[in-house]
């Protein structure tokens, strides 16, 4: 058997129907091999970057790991910004990378190359994955293909990269000879619930915040029976929207640095804290990392033991402990905080005065981003979803979407590369090709994937492209306002960042053109039901988000300030 169609038939007993990626000389026998097979499906992609991010889509949303391929060289150095990605957003994703062929290789040779394209690749993608493995002997293909998936999907998920010589992927294997790959069980530390039990039910003010750690089909059914059996407040970070219902009574908001306004008030109050599933960095505690929670006691449950040991903050019980095992032993105690009616009081009025919708109308001059996200609210369904870009389009819809049941709110917050929108809708749409997708982006972030376009009327994708545009990099502008007296560059049309002709661009790529602006929005229901939409809303003047926590600030009083008594 070939070694690339036993690499084909590996990802199709698992499960995996989809393959991306963009096809080079040191990849065409897997190529090849996908083309021959009935049952996993190659995707080319007009972009190793796009074939990355559409992998870690496919992933999030078929809870199976993805998969993305490239040439070697210039092929798998574009592809590293999507593995790096994976690795920070937590994402199970293979990458195979094709490499030159092992006689053409220079291993330890003191040159910088000896094969055309070649690249240490093991070496420069090892900080940014969990496992990276040049492949020179066909006998371990099983092993180390085993091995790979192995790491990406158990413990804290991430990416895993083959780098995989030619020679090596057009040999023939024994397969009945293949060694096997035997996990050792991972060992996470041992804790006792008792004290935290105690924690939990003598608190009287607790708030529980969620983490993207808490996405998981079984750790949303867990924290559904938990919130349901304690009526604790919820808060979430930016990756942990999405996690609980959010029409929940006692659901404040997203906190954070550009958090709303009510949970990030609510969130200081709280004299329990229970994290789960979240880094808790200084996008949520503000960089003041003292003044986050002082008197409080953090519960703090992760299953990376890193991320609960390197932390500078102090007041935190650590619980080393995958987030479905720490829920389901919690919950075979006797769970019940004693939250008064005060708390639960003082919850709503907060929501009630310093929710998203109040906030806009007290404090943001430039209306229309908002106006949009208030429209699209009364569109969408249940079972929707919504992926974001990166930039200032990234936290109007955090800030503003209100998230129905079963819908998905899909970003990137840790390596947040312009570009992520349109790429990770791809992937999910072919994992679910039935459910409606919303992919925003800001006009920037159009710029970086806008390649992507195409595959959406190749395969008549169920996906509703939406610009954002500005005409400017607006969460750079709001930079430039703030710490360098309104001298804009490279971020406006007058300072050197321009617009193409969106329209002509739709057409271009087989998209349904729309354009509209504050004024004209009310036609968005019969707009969104266009097949293959490219809807461009145009904003006028400079925009702002509203709230944003400034440097040196605690996480309770964001920019505008409001009075202190108050």
């Amino acid at each position: 058997m070939k070694a690339s169609d036993y690499i084909v038939s590996f990802l199709s007993e698992r499960g995996v129907n989809v393959v991306f990626g963009y096809i080079g000389g040191m990849i065409t026998h897997l190529v090849d091999s996908l083309a021959k097979s009935g049952n996993v499906r190659y995707i080319q992609t007009y972009h190793e970057q796009t074939a990355a991010i559409a992998a870690e889509g496919y992933a999030l949303e078929s809870g199976k790991f993805g998969v993305a391929i490239c040439t070697s060289g210039p092929g798998a150095t574009n592809m590293m910004t999507g593995i790096a990605d994976a690795y920070f957003g937590s994402i199970p994703v293979l990458f195979i990378t094709g490499q030159v062929n092992t006689y053409e290789y220079k291993y330890n040779k003191p040159i910088r190359q000896q094969g055309f394209q070649e690249t240490d690749v093991v070496s420069i993608v090892r900080p940014i994955t969990k496992y990276a493995v040049m492949i020179d002997d066909a006998d371990n293909l099983r092993y180390e293909l085993e091995k790979a998936v192995h790491i990406a999907t158990t413990g804290r998920k991430g990416p895993v990269v083959i780098d995989l010589p030619m020679d090596i992927s057009r040999a023939e294997i024994n397969t009945s000879t293949l060694k096997s790959y035997i996990p050792e069980k991972e060992k996470l530390d041992s804790y006792d619930l008792s004290d935290v039990v105690s924690i939990i039910n003598s608190a009287s003010k607790p708030m529980l915040l969620l983490g993207g750690g808490c996405q998981s089909e079984k750790s949303k059914e867990l924290l559904a029976s938990f919130i349901k059996q304690t009526n604790i407040p919820v808060v979430t970070s930016l990756m942990g929207r999405g996690a609980t219902n959010e029409t929940y009574t006692n659901y404040i908001g997203m906190i954070g640095s550009y958090g709303n306004r009510c949970a990030n008030m609510a969130i200081a109050e709280a004299d329990l804290l229970l994290a789960l599933g979240t880094r808790l960095d200084t996008r949520q505690t503000g960089a003041m990392v003292e003044e986050f929670l002082p008197k409080a006691k953090i519960i703090h449950v992760d299953i990376d033991k890193n991320e609960l040991e390197h932390h500078r903050l102090t007041n935190r019980i650590k619980i080393n402990s995958s987030l479905e095992e720490f829920l389901y032993n919690l919950m075979q105690h006797h769970i019940s905080p004693t939250v008064n009616s005060e708390w639960t009081q003082r919850i709503q009025l907060l929501k009630s005065r310093y929710n998203q919708e109040n906030e806009v109308k007290r404090f943001v001059q430039n209306k229309a981003p908002y106006t949009f996200f208030l429209a699209l609210n009364n569109i969408t369904k249940e079972n929707d979803i919504i992926t974001v870009d990166i930039g200032q389009n990234q936290m109007w819809a955090a800030q503003m979407v209100k998230l129905k049941k079963g819908q998905k709110f899909i970003t990137s917050g840790g390596l947040a590369p312009m570009g992520f929108s349109l790429p990770v809708a791809i992937g999910m749409a072919f994992a679910s090709p039935d459910k409606t997708i919303y992919a925003i982006t800001g006009d920037g972030g159009l710029h970086m994937s806008i390649q992507s376009l195409l595959l959406i009327s190749q395969y008549n994708l169920n996906i509703k492209t939406i610009v954002l545009n500005n005409n400017a990099l607006g969460m750079i502008t709001q930079f430039q306002s703030l710490y360098f007296e309104g001298r804009m560059k490279g971020t406006t049309a007058q300072s050197g960042f321009i617009n193409p002709d969106y329209e002509g661009i739709a057409k271009a790529y087989g998209l349904n053109y729309v354009a509209r602006n504050e004024k004209s929005l009310g036609t968005i229901m019969k707009d969104m039901d266009v097949h293959n939409l490219f809807y461009e809303y145009q904003i006028d003047g400079l925009t702002t988000v509203s709230p944003k926590l400034e440097y040196n600030r605690p996480i309770n009083q964001p920019s505008p300030q409001i009075d202190e008594n108050e």
